[in-house]
C-alpha cells in the first residue's frame, strides 16, 4: 500500500536526517563540503544576515527599516507630539565650563607666548559665558514634560539629538521629574554615546541623517534652537525650508538667545537682498528664558491646534 502524500505542514521525517548521516558515513569526503555549506553566507536566513542587509542594493530596505522602527516604538509608547530642542554639544553646565577654563588658563601659564593657548582661553571664556543656556534648556525640558504627560498619553515630549550639551540639558529636565524624553542619536566617525538622561525605550540610533530629520519633525509642535554649530544650523534651516515651502505644518520656530542668533544669521539682510520674502522673516521667534519659550509654544498651540508634523503633499 503506497504511503500517504506528505503535506507542506508535515515535519521533516527523522529518516531524512538519518539518510544524510548514512551518506556521510559512506562518503566521508562529503562531510567537509557539508560543513562548508552550513557555514556559507548564502545559507543564512536573509533576516539574520547582517552582511547581506548592509549591501548597497539593500539601501532602500535599510531606509524603510530606519523609518519604521522608531515610528512603531513611538506609537507603542503613546508619543503623540514632541518639542524639538537643538543646540550645541559644547555648551556646558557651569561647573564643568569653569573647570575647562581653569585648565586652559593653567596651560597658558606654562606657555604664555603660545597663540593657540591664548585662543583656547578665550574660547573657554566664551563657553562659560553661555553656560546659562544649559540651565535654560534643562528648565524647558522640565516645563514641557511636567504638564503634558498625563494618563500615559504623551504630548509635547522633548526630543533631542541625544548628545551632550544643550541636548543633555533638555533630556535631563524631563528625566529629573520622571517624564519621558527622546534622543535621536546618529552614528559618527568619532566614538560617541547618548547622554544618560534619555528614556531608554526612546533612544534611537540612526545611520541616515535624512531619516533622522524626518523623525525630528513628524510629531513636532515646536522647535527651539539654542546656540550651536553646523548641526544646529543644518536642522534649523531644514525646518525653515520645509515650513517656507509648505511641506510641513506651520509651527513655532524659536531661536533662544537673540544676541547670538543676530550675529550668526542676518534675516533682515536676506529680506533686503530679496532672497527671502518679508513674511518669511516672521517664521522665527526669539526667547531669552525657558518660560518665554514655553509661553510662545502654549499660546501658538492654543490658537492653532493643528496635528503635529503634517506634510501637505499626498502620500507623505
Amino acid at each position: 500500500m503506497p504511503s500517504p502524500p506528505v503535506s507542506p505542514e508535515t515535519p521533516k521525517p527523522i529518516a531524512d536526517v538519518q539518510n544524510i548521516t548514512e551518506r556521510l558515513e559512506m562518503d566521508p569526503a562529503s562531510r567537509e563540503n557539508l560543513e562548508r555549506i552550513l557555514r556559507s553566507p548564502s545559507y543564512i536566513l536573509a533576516e539574520d544576515d547582517s552582511g547581506f542587509l548592509k549591501r548597497s542594493e539593500l539601501r532602500p530596505t535599510r531606509l524603510q527599516l530606519e523609518l519604521l522602527k522608531p515610528e512603531m516604538i513611538q506609537q507603542e509608547q503613546k508619543i503623540i507630539s514632541t518639542i524639538v530642542v537643538f543646540g550645541g554639544t559644547r555648551i556646558l553646565e557651569k561647573p564643568l565650563a569653569e573647570r575647562h577654563l581653569a585648565q586652559a588658563e593653567e596651560a597658558l601659564r606654562a606657555v604664555p607666548d603660545d597663540s593657540r593657548a591664548r585662543r583656547a582661553v578665550e574660547i573657554a571664556r566664551r563657553v562659560l559665558a553661555k553656560a546659562h543656556y544649559y540651565e535654560e534648556a534643562r528648565e524647558l525640558g522640565r516645563l514641557a514634560s511636567s504638564t503634558c504627560q498625563i494618563d500615559g498619553q504623551c504630548e509635547f515630549v522633548v526630543v533631542t539629538g541625544g548628545g551632550p550639551g544643550v541636548m543633555e540639558a533638555a533630556n535631563r529636565g524631563a528625566y529629573e521629574i520622571g517624564c519621558k524624553s527622546m534622543g535621536l542619536n546618529i552614528t559618527l566617525p568619532l566614538e560617541q554615546v547618548p547622554n544618560p538622561y534619555i528614556t531608554p525605550e526612546l533612544c534611537f540610533q540612526f545611520h541616515y541623517f535624512a531619516i533622522r530629520k524626518m523623525h525630528f519633525l513628524m510629531r513636532a509642535k515646536a522647535l527651539v534652537a539654542f546656540p550651536g554649530g553646523f548641526g544646529t544650523l543644518d536642522e534649523l534651516f531644514e525646518t525653515l525650508t520645509l515650513v517656507q515651502t509648505g511641506k510641513l505644518t506651520l509651527l513655532p520656530i524659536i531661536l533662544f538667545g537673540r544676541e547670538y542668533w543676530d550675529r550668526v544669521i542676518n534675516f533682515d539682510f536676506l529680506v533686503e537682498e530679496g532672497t527671502i520674502a518679508p513674511h518669511d522673516r516672521a517664521l522665527v521667534r526669539y526667547a531669552e528664558t525657558a518660560g518665554e519659550a514655553w509661553q510662545i509654544i502654549m499660546d501658538y498651540n492654543r490658537r492653532a491646534p493643528t496635528p503635529p508634523g503634517v506634510m501637505h503633499t499626498p502620500g507623505s
